[in-house]
């Protein structure tokens, strides 16, 4: 049987990497993973080498003739655009660098065309939306409002994947993530964040007064949701939110987290982030749970015991 290849940018991030691991468990698939390594880590595609059926490049996909280099010799059949530069402190810090990442959407979207790709699944986010218009954030009736460069940025992605299908007819499916955690995760993200500061009784800080609210949702089912969405045909040239859909303070997962370690951490209140930490996040998921799933999500505090079992040095791998 002809082997299905497929292309993963950003694929050892944290989110790519486990796609790459799951996509790899269909022995019809090739994978090849396109990463820069500015934020990923090949230590996270550690249980990919193995297979025969995998090849990691290192690749700028904001460099034209470096990605089409790539695209040219395997003629993907699908394409999964995760590359991005992410972080909330990463992307303040750099927003003209983030901006650059308008760039690799432009020459994924050229070079799909140009190659023959039948699908390209985007990572957008919930940034887009802002500051809550309503709750839950639905993707058909809440504004996408955010100026924060990185929700302009993924705004623009998805308006090139819809111009291309207008155009080309190349066809897209586009995944806003909500807030999603699990081994592997950098370090400097919420959930990961806080358990090393548990871990290790220190202070834990939280932006603000640490009311602001989010849902997060565990690995394996945004992981699962967007393959059932590729190997089922379900979101075609559509977009859905992939995230959890209950609510918690910033300052009561701190907290849950002390519990969960047994740590004498303290939590300490530092001033606000000054763009980017909106008050509240939580999507209307339906089409996630019922038609990508069909299944309960994962916990919190699951997901939670989910992780402290994997231990505090091996965290990040």
């Amino acid at each position: 049987m002809k082997k299905t290849y497929i292309l993963v940018t950003g694929g050892a991030g944290f989110i790519g990497s486990y796609l790459v691991e799951r996509l790899l468990q269909n022995e019809n698939y090739f994978v090849v993973v396109a990463d820069n390594l500015s934020t990923g880590d090949q230590g996270k595609l550690v249980n990919c080498r193995h297979s025969d059926r995998f090849k990691f490049i290192n690749c700028d996909v904001n460099d034209y003739q470096s990605l089409s280099s790539v695209m040219l010799a395997f003629r993907f059949d699908y394409v999964f655009h995760y590359a991005a530069m992410v972080g909330v402190l990463r992307t303040q810090q750099h927003p003209l660098q983030v901006l650059e990442d308008i760039t690799g959407i432009s020459n994924v979207c050229k070079l799909s065309r140009a190659t023959g790709v039948k699908r390209l699944f985007f990572s957008s986010s919930s940034e887009v939306y802002g500051e809550p218009f309503e709750i839950p954030q639905r993707v058909d009736t809440t504004p996408l409002n955010s100026r924060v460069p990185y929700a302009v940025v993924k705004n623009v992605g998805e308006a090139f994947l819809r111009s291309y299908y207008q155009e080309f007819g190349l066809e897209y499916s586009i995944f806003r993530f909500f807030n999603t955690y699990g081994p592997r995760q950098s370090l400097d993200f919420v959930i990961s964040k806080f358990i090393i500061k548990a871990m290790k009784n220190e202070d834990i800080t939280i932006y603000g007064d640490g009311t602001q609210t989010r849902t997060f949702c565990y690995i394996e089912d945004n992981i699962e949701a967007c393959v059932n969405a590729f190997e089922n045909n379900l979101l075609i040239n559509n977009v859905a939110n992939i995230g959890g859909d209950n609510e918690i303070t910033i300052k009561d997962l701190a907290e849950l987290i002390v519990k969960k370690t047994h740590s004498s951490s303290k939590i300490v209140n530092v001033p606000p982030l000054k763009d980017g930490d909106m008050k509240r996040r939580c999507p209307d998921n339906e089409f996630m749970k019922k038609t990508l799933l069909n299944r309960p999500l994962t916990s919190l505090e699951e997901g939670l015991e989910k992780m402290l079992k994997v231990g505090l040095f091996d965290m990040n791998k």
